[in-house]
């Protein structure tokens, strides 16, 4: 964040207009041309730089103060501080059309990493890229003049190899390997020297260097690191550093171990037992540089992880531990993915890492590494590695779900890994809950990954529980937070916690007795398929306190989107009882979630749609549950207050209640529909509206009087009570209380159905026909083939519809 004078500077570069701009960039232009490179000079170029680089959109300068800006740039004696601007300033502008610079002839080492930086960044153009590879190589081959040094460009390598890694030849790449062989390997272990003040106390004896020093204060006695400490760092320690923050990509671009001698004609394992016997004893000068760099990044690979066994004085140095080591396990592992002669000497090492990390949480994310090591290379060494991601899966997300970096890091692990894991490791599904708590407190960051990895996560024995969890999500981010805020209490604060009294906040509850147990199982670390979730509703309206919380409003906006997911790949392997569990637990659910209106309305359609997508898949759902749908369309209450799926369920009981269906349905399951349906459609339109009650959508009225004219089409008995309910419907619109309830269009909408369905059944043979076709009249072959009837059945209908014109609008 910044502070409110530097929002305030930043607000005026954002808004300078175009003709304050060309003033002011014609004032920089007379300064450079008259090669005023002073102060005045310095803060006007800082100026312009935020000018150009704070906004959104590209500013345009003058042409004439680009070719200046390149000019001034590559003057012999031009200030670094000018310099760096006027580079800083074209790389905002790029790409650019007035760009006249080249790097060919440039011979300070500093100047061509400026030039080469603005080159690379017009764009990936194969030229400019190949142009400066060139020209890096050709300064790495060479003996650097005094004073100049290989760092500068080492960045510009590192761009290099990101944009185009052909670029390089082979002999290329040799030289790089020798070269970082030697910064890695061969870099002084004494401190550098602090630059002369000049005073008149300067004495050659203060300035004599001391040795490196490790995190802890001891002195270096191995070679120097990225870990190790000194006050002032010499070139080549500078090299070292660069050479390790680059060696990963390195290793990946150029490392591919095809022409290893050791896996030529051998197999992995056979390459990994003759390392034990060679690998050590043959003189690693001996290799060609490609081996030769791989063996010097282990060994220092292998430094860098007993050093991070050191007590670190200060928290920086810490933290540069803990990230080292990340990057040296992982590099580790490239190495031995290359090279399997490596597998053995890597497998102990990181045997005796692993026991050592995994009982402290703050190097947990040096975890993921070493799992994915063990991933990779446990069949190859023949390890049992379950036990790494036992912990892994069980400790690390219950403990850290609140650290955002490791949050991502895990999924991405998983993500990366899904395939695997569905495939060799049964304890990756049954610790869903545990990954569904990162996602539940870094909502919506991880959505986008997550639904990568919610399939894999899907079976038949977790399909019902990740839908109570999905529904839950709300609930766990709030539980996530109290959880928190629990443990850092004051120990004198949980003291005065009565057991005994009623919990009079979410806080005081969570260590109750009464809710110890609920708040247990919606934390629970694994599946627990046998347990009820109907326990967590007491929980529920005691979170509901929490509903306006940022996070646990996050949180519930992306269920929606995971319902979607979760239904459309349930869908594609679940069978029918599955499905008719689901559908059980959908409707008792609709009426169980978390108290957010926002949230209850978003879920409420997702699983109305997912509800008829469910009964066409498997449209004997119907009959099968037709004593629960009986009694779910039967509550007036599920109208209001879940409309979206009472509509959805009334739409199936009409469509797929149906011998052509199934074989199962009778007369009497269709005649106990239609009486519960017409009763509730009675009492919408002909008692609620004069008792002041809510009134329904005509979407609801229509959809109720569709089925139910179905119904009647299929038991003929009904159509004469049908047709008299329909003949009504002109005096209920028309009545004073559905006047002032809807709109002139929505009753239109309700009596225009209305005439259309007593049209049909005036012609029973025919409205059965319309309403419950053949399921061949899908079939695509309709619209072209006259042997059928459908045509003469379609312009019956049309006719039937004509006939009472009057009443539909238009």
């Amino acid at each position: 964040m910044f502070t409110s004078g530097a929002e305030s500077f930043l607000r005026q570069a954002r808004e300078i207009q175009d003709e304050e701009l060309r003033k002011f960039s014609s004032r920089v232009t007379n300064l450079l041309q008259n090669h005023d490179l002073g102060n005045e000079t310095t803060d006007c170029l800082q100026r312009l730089f935020l000018i150009v680089s704070v906004t959104k959109y590209g500013r345009k300068l003058d042409c004439k103060l680009v070719e200046l800006l390149q000019t001034v740039l590559c003057l012999p004696k031009c200030p670094e501080q000018v310099q760096a601007l006027c580079a800083a300033i074209l790389r905002e502008m790029s790409p650019s059309n007035y760009l006249i610079l080249s790097c060919s002839e440039i011979q300070d080492v500093k100047l061509l990493s400026l030039v080469s930086s603005i080159l690379l960044a017009q764009g990936n153009k194969k030229a400019e890229v190949l142009a400066v590879g060139q020209r890096v190589l050709k300064v790495l081959e060479g003996r650097l003049p005094e004073g100049q040094s290989s760092r500068h460009i080492l960045p510009l390598l590192s761009k290099i190899i990101s944009l185009s890694p052909a670029s390089l030849t082979e002999d290329q790449t040799n030289l790089v390997n020798k070269r970082m062989v030697d910064w890695l390997r061969y870099a002084s272990v004494q401190q550098g020297v602090a630059q002369p003040s000049g005073g008149f106390f300067s004495s050659p004896r203060a300035r004599q260097p001391g040795p490196i020093t490790e995190v802890d204060g001891a002195i270096a006695t191995d070679f120097f690191t990225v870990l190790s400490i000194g006050q002032y760092y010499t070139e080549d320690q500078w090299l070292n550093m660069q050479a390790f923050s680059m060696l990963r990509k390195w290793l990946l671009c150029y490392g591919d171990g095809a022409n290893s001698p050791h896996s030529d004609d051998k197999s992995e394992v056979d390459g990994s037992v003759m390392s034990m016997v060679s690998a050590t004893s043959t003189s690693s000068r001996l290799l060609p540089p490609k081996e030769r760099l791989r063996e010097k990044a282990f060994e220092y690979c292998q430094r860098l992880i007993e050093q991070s066994n050191r007590r670190a004085l200060k928290k920086t140095d810490g933290d540069l531990q803990k990230a080292c080591l990340i990057e040296a396990v992982t590099i580790m592992d490239i190495i031995c993915r290359q090279d399997s002669s490596y597998v053995y000497r890597t497998l102990s090492c990181l045997k005796i890492l692993h026991g050592r990390v995994s009982g402290d949480l703050a190097y947990a994310r040096a975890l993921l590494p070493i799992a994915q090591f063990f991933l990779n290379h446990s069949e190859t060494a023949a390890v049992d590695s379950e036990a790494v991601y036992k912990h892994l899966f069980s400790r690390i997300p219950a403990q850290l779900f609140h650290s955002p970096v490791l949050a991502f890091e895990f999924i991405q692990f998983c993500r990366d890994n899904v395939r695997f894991f569905t495939e060799n490791l049964n304890l990756f599904r049954q610790s869903f809950p545990n990954l569904f708590k990162l996602l539940a407190w870094n909502s919506p960051v991880l959505v986008s990954e997550f639904t990568d990895l919610l399939p894999a996560l899907l079976g038949a024995d977790t399909a019902i529980e990740i839908f109570h969890f999905l529904l839950d999500l709300p609930c766990l981010a709030a539980a996530l937070d109290i959880q928190l805020r629990s443990a850092s209490a004051p120990v004198s604060e949980r003291a005065t916690w009565d057991p005994a009294a009623k919990p009079a906040s979410c806080l005081e509850a969570f260590r109750h007795p009464l809710y110890r147990s609920t708040f247990q199982y919606l934390l629970r670390t694994e599946a627990a398929p046998r347990d009820s979730p109907e326990r967590l509703a007491p929980l529920r309206q005691l979170l509901g306190s929490m509903a306006s919380c940022p996070r646990v409003v996050q949180c519930a906006d992306t269920v929606p989107v995971l319902l979607q997911l979760y239904f459309g790949v349930v869908a594609e392997f679940a069978d029918g009882p599955l499905i008719s569990q689901l559908v059980l637990v959908l409707l008792e659910r609709s009426e169980q979630l978390y108290e957010l209106p926002a949230f209850k309305a978003a879920v409420h359609r997702v699983l109305g749609s997912q509800l008829v997508r469910l009964c066409k898949l498997h449209p004997s759902l119907v009959t099968q549950l037709c004593k629960e749908l009986l009694e779910f369309s039967g509550t007036v209450s599920n109208i209001r207050n879940k409309e979206e799926i009472f509509t959805s369920v009334v739409w199936a009981i009409g469509e797929y209640m149906a011998v052509s269906y199934d074989k199962r349905c009778t007369v009497e399951q269709i005649n106990k529909f239609f009486e519960g349906l017409e009763a509730m459609l009675f009492e919408i339109t002909q008692l609620r509206p004069s008792a002041g009650f809510p009134r329904s959508s005509p979407r609801v009225i229509t959809v109720l009087m569709t089925t139910l004219t179905k119904l009647a089409s299929r038991s003929q008995d009904l159509i004469p009570r049908m047709s008299l309910f329909l003949s009504k419907m002109r005096a209920f619109v028309q009545s004073p209380a559905m006047a002032s309830a809807y709109s002139e269009e929505d009753s239109e909408e309700i009596l225009t159905r209305a005439t259309e369905l007593m049209n049909l059944l005036k012609m029973p043979s025919v409205a059965q026909f319309v309403l419950t076709p053949p399921a061949e009249v899908a079939s695509p072959r309709f619209h072209r083939d006259t042997n059928v009837s459908l045509p003469l059945a379609m312009r019956t209908a049309s006719r039937l519809l004509e006939r009472g014109a009057g009443f539909v609008p238009g």
